[in-house]
């Protein structure tokens, strides 16, 4: 776990270093949000748009280590940069530029995972829908375990998220799997 912490604390440096917006979302937030469970990689959101990511693409790949060969490439494909940290933690830096990511970013907070360090992560009600939508069957018992954990959801706000990005998935299901899991528990 320290090392994950110091390896999400030195990515966050960076970003905070360029002026960039970003959150922490996946393991780590879950980790804070839900059950503790083991996670072997960082996932962080930086908002960078469209048009613009090669900028971002560069200074992270000055700053760490690629995880693979094509690294510049792929990430332009796939909007996704793959990272190593010295200590070899994986890290998924996605390049964020839709309303729901903006939203996302604007809604994190700091929050301490260590003493003295504090980590900017998402919502727990964005980790839901990020995680919703992703529909894996690790990612439905970890939003069971966020809404069992979080007595104050913004149910609303989660709903009125994640229904235009189901729409276009075209995955209707999602939001009645999450609505039954809500009056569940």
């Amino acid at each position: 776990m320290k090392k994950l912490v110091a390896t999400a604390s030195a990515l966050q440096k960076v970003c905070e270093e360029q002026n960039w917006q970003f959150c922490f979302i996946g393991g780590l937030a879950l980790q804070f949000w839900g059950e503790l469970r083991l996670t072997r990689d960082v996932d962080l959101t930086l908002l960078t748009g469209f048009g613009e990511e090669d900028l971002f693409i560069d200074i992270l790949l000055e700053k760490f280590q690629a995880r693979i060969s094509d690294a510049k490439d792929f990430a332009l494909r796939n909007r996704v940069v793959l990272l190593m940290s010295d200590d070899e933690i994986g890290m998924d830096v996605s390049l964020g530029a839709f309303p729901f990511e903006e939203s996302m970013i604007r809604r994190a907070e700091y929050q301490e995972y260590l003493p003295g360090i504090k980590l900017r992560i998402c919502s727990p009600e964005d980790l839901i829908v990020s995680k919703s939508f992703a529909a894996r069957d690790k990612d439905w018992f970890d939003v069971n375990t966020i809404v069992i954990r979080q007595n104050r959801l913004d149910w609303n706000y989660i709903f009125e998220q994640l229904t235009p990005l189901v729409e276009l998935k075209e995955e209707p299901e999602i939001l009645t799997k999450l609505e039954k899991l809500k009056d569940e528990t």
